[in-house]
């Protein structure tokens, strides 16, 4: 990265100061903002037709936020209530679209950082979507399935007015899988007497799209092989360290496995697994049903396979390897787990989780010259086979497995052209980051100007 002059870092504080002090005790969306400001303002200033519009004080602020309560029944009769919202941060360049995540930490603060970081990763695809969030601090872990039906059911009463195929279209996030999409759709199509592309992430069997479970893990892996590719380098006959047991996990260990690199480590919030022999096809497969179908905890692996050994509450990244998929969730690779990393000869890292290493970490990993795919780059490939699930419900057709991922390796190609686009120093050294900020931020800048004062 090159470097920051002083006059440009004043400003960079001030603006970050101003973020703080309008949006108080939202750390998470500070941190966002700050990282996204340290490449763009720069740029910004250099181009007064950004900087006189003032288009990232309007960036920064989202288009609305929507908070209201779901009240529900449990299975012992009582009254249950929750909160939800729905962070629509830009529609710049098309509908708001982003994913519900339902978890006990959901916050409003989380919620703008996720709303903030969709509006330049749908930017990055090249399709036409905006950026939204949304999600509720109801947790799905230990309830029936009768209960999530009627919280599911009791939200969409409230959301389905704030949403549609050419205004909001919400996805799967984080506790929010097939089961949750198929009540919510459900519910939606009941209020509204259609069937529209209003939701992504549907079954197969009622307008979902084939490779979008898979997406999010192969879209980081096929990310990667382009920045080794640039370097000459392939994933062939390397060792990777994977945290994180959900789909984005599972799946880009499979991508990888399939490309001939040995995955040493999955993780969850009991701790993390190491399998100095690989997790294979079968062993993977083992953790598919573990996770997927009855639910456990990574611990039993190593129950099943004696080989390996499990760590309670650590993260894997003290292992020595290759490349590192961070899949978990956000800040999972603080400052000690950067310089472990780079210590143990780590040579590429990528974000498979949204904001998964703190701004220290993303540094350390610049100064020494690490690979290093940001999330809003790397794991674009969920969103973008949400984009063509738009579509094909758009056009009533169903695209075949293998149509739909070679759209998405043409698309992470495209992510990657950008970043080098924006991101190429004067030594031929990418900043993957800076180069994923600059690009998602010019596409919104330029529609926001085109629009004049909105």
């Amino acid at each position: 990265m090159e470097p920051t002059s002083n006059s440009h870092q004043d400003k960079i504080d001030r603006f970050n100061e101003g973020i703080r002090e309008r949006n108080p005790a939202e750390y998470e969306f500070h941190q966002a903002v700050q990282e996204f400001t340290e490449s763009v303002m720069p740029f910004s200033l250099e181009h007064p037709k950004y900087a006189d519009s003032h288009i990232l004080e309007r960036m920064t602020e989202p288009d609305r936020i929507i908070i209201f309560r779901v009240c529900w029944e449990n299975d012992e009769g009582q009254v249950c209530c929750n909160r939800a919202w729905r962070v629509q941060f830009s529609n710049a360049i098309g509908p708001y679209k982003g994913g519900l995540r339902f978890h006990p930490n959901v916050s409003q603060s989380i919620l703008k950082f996720l709303g903030f970081e969709q509006s330049f990763k749908n930017a990055l695809t090249g399709l036409p979507m905006g950026g939204a969030k949304g999600g509720s601090n109801f947790d799905p872990k230990g309830k029936s399935d009768r209960e999530v039906m009627r919280f599911c059911q009791a939200l969409m009463v409230e959301l389905s007015r704030h949403i549609g195929e050419d205004t909001d279209i919400p996805a799967g996030d984080i506790g929010v899988g097939a089961r949750e999409m198929g009540y919510l759709f459900g519910q939606y199509k009941h209020l509204q007497n259609r069937f529209n592309g209003s939701l992504t992430g549907k079954g197969i069997t009622f307008g979902g799209s084939l490779v979008r479970t898979e997406a999010t893990g192969y879209g980081v892996v096929y990310f990667s092989q382009h920045m080794l590719a640039r370097q000459v380098d392939s994933l062939k006959g390397k060792t990777a360290l994977v945290s994180g047991a959900g789909n984005v996990a599972l799946y880009c260990a499979e991508k990888l496995i399939s490309e001939g690199v040995k995955v040493l480590t999955l993780s969850d919030s009991s701790g993390f697994i190491h399998d100095p022999d690989g997790i294979d096809v079968n062993k993977l497969n083992w953790i598919k049903h573990l996770k997927l179908m009855r639910r456990g905890r990574v611990s039993e692996y190593a129950e099943q396979y004696p080989n390996a050994h499990f760590y309670p509450d650590q993260r894997p990244w003290a292992i020595a390897a290759d490349l590192a998929f961070p899949c978990a969730t956000q800040n999972e690779i603080d400052e000690a787990s950067a310089n472990q990393l780079i210590e143990n000869g780590i040579m590429l890292v990528a974000e498979g989780a949204n904001m998964p290493s703190t701004p220290t970490a993303i540094r350390i990993f610049r100064d020494a010259k690490i690979l290093f795919g940001p999330s809003k780059a790397a794991n674009a490939g969920g969103v973008s086979v949400s984009g063509l699930e738009q579509s094909q419900n758009a056009v009533r057709l169903a695209w075949t497995r293998d149509e739909v991922d070679l759209r998405l390796q043409q698309i992470m190609k495209h992510i990657h052209s950008q970043c080098e686009q924006y991101g190429l120093d004067q030594n031929q050294h990418i900043d993957y980051s800076r180069g994923a900020n600059i690009a998602g931020f010019v596409k919104v800048a330029d529609a926001m100007l085109a629009y004049g004062i909105t």
